[in-house]
């Protein structure tokens, strides 16, 4: 039997599992409102109680719930008003949608290699940088770049970080944006958000969000005279409502999740070869990292967890170098855009060719933490994965 079925564990990460009929009163109010569309209520519809929830939570001064983050991403460059084909400098290691965001916008992704936390390496931006997002992957709170206007946090993975001074990801940049994927921190299947503290780019956001329009609640729909175009990312009451319910139990899981990894970390096999990396105070404890010696070891590290049922998970596929959406410059548009636009040469910042990042990526094994476990139960399950280690 496996560990997952002797916990009563499911592989549905973090939010997934505090999904609950019984804690739904949200879902049921706009089940029996019976008006799904956010604009469609004259009174506060729900899509607005999770912003305003969200925002105070975050300390942020705006937030807008769309469909996804590449959603909340295309918002976000959009808003600073770019030109077709301006460079915006993205990490090397992160998802695909990323790359794909800046392009659906007609901008141009430049590749910018990771540092040890592989996070992005502020340091080997040009200084005439002027949009850059920086990803905060699995939990890990990243470094953000100093004296660029346009800093966009995707914080897909991180709902909760903090930063040193105690600010939550997202909030110290220009924007910043939040997934609710299945696999994320908080879950509704799909969703997105968008925090700014900035006035006007919130407005900008807001009206592209939904065809250039200045919707009022109630009133279907109305237009400024000096309305432009936009898209349809406008969310639903009832994704809205399952979002609200998963905020509800963000401090639990965070405090779950710290738990959990103060247990692991008392327990874990002190390897100088298979090493976990400490995490920092503010960081989501959403996993254990470790790095191995070799790719030899890291491979036997994973057969034998998978073996004995245990969740992990590699990093290699988070590397661009080798991505083909960017390697092969292809476009759906018959006059390539918008890499028609992209200077020539590769687009990328490394001052090794991404050596020095593809090693660490062959030696990290990831090892999901499960917040809604009891204690005990928590201590079953690092003591598995220790001594599964421990036999490597």
């Amino acid at each position: 039997m496996t560990l997952d079925k002797r916990l009563g564990q499911r592989f549905l990460p973090y939010g997934a599992n505090y999904l609950d009929w019984s804690d739904m009163a949200e879902l049921r109010e706009v089940i029996d409102h019976q008006v799904l569309f956010r604009y469609q209520t004259e009174t506060e519809s729900m899509a607005s109680r999770l912003e305003r929830r969200s925002a105070e939570r975050l300390g942020a001064r705006h937030a807008l719930a769309v469909h996804n983050c590449t959603e909340a991403l295309r918002l976000a460059l959009i808003s600073t008003r770019p030109s077709v084909g301006d460079l915006v400098y993205v990490p090397a290691v992160t998802f695909v949608a990323v790359a794909g965001a800046v392009l659906s916008c007609g901008l141009i992704p430049v590749l910018v290699d990771a540092d040890e936390s592989l996070s992005l390496d502020p340091t080997l931006l040009p200084p005439d940088a002027r949009r850059v997002v920086v990803a905060h992957m699995e939990g890990t709170v990243a470094s953000l770049p100093e004296g660029v206007p346009y800093v966009v946090e995707d914080c897909a993975q991180s709902l909760g970080a903090r930063f040193a001074d105690g600010r939550h990801v997202g909030t110290a940049g220009y924007a910043g944006t939040f997934s609710f994927h299945h696999n994320k921190v908080l879950t509704s299947g799909e969703g997105g958000l968008v925090v700014t503290q900035d006035d006007d780019a919130w407005a900008t956001m807001r009206c592209y969000h939904d065809h250039g329009s200045a919707r009022v609640p109630g009133h279907y729909p109305t237009w400024n005279p000096d309305a432009h175009f936009g898209e349809n990312f406008v969310t639903s009451e009832q994704v809205a409502a399952v979002q609200y319910q998963q905020f509800r139990h963000l401090d639990e899981l965070l405090a779950g999740l710290e738990r959990m990894y103060a247990i692991a970390m008392a327990e874990l096999p002190d390897r100088a070869d298979l090493q976990v990396r400490p995490r920092a105070a503010g960081d989501v404890k959403v996993s254990l990292r470790f790095r191995c010696e070799s790719r030899e070891l890291r491979d036997a590290a994973v057969a034998a967890l998978t073996a004995e049922g245990i969740a992990n998970w590699t990093l290699g596929k988070y590397l661009l170098t080798e991505h083909p959406v960017l390697t092969g410059r292809r476009s759906l548009y018959a006059d390539g855009f918008p890499w028609n636009h992209a200077p020539e040469g590769p687009l990328v910042l490394s001052r090794d060719g991404f050596a020095r990042t593809r090693d660490l990526l062959d030696r990290t094994l990831c090892v999901p933490l499960s917040p809604e476990l009891a204690e005990q139960d928590q201590v079953l399950a690092v003591k598995a994965v220790r001594r599964v280690l421990e036999a490597v």
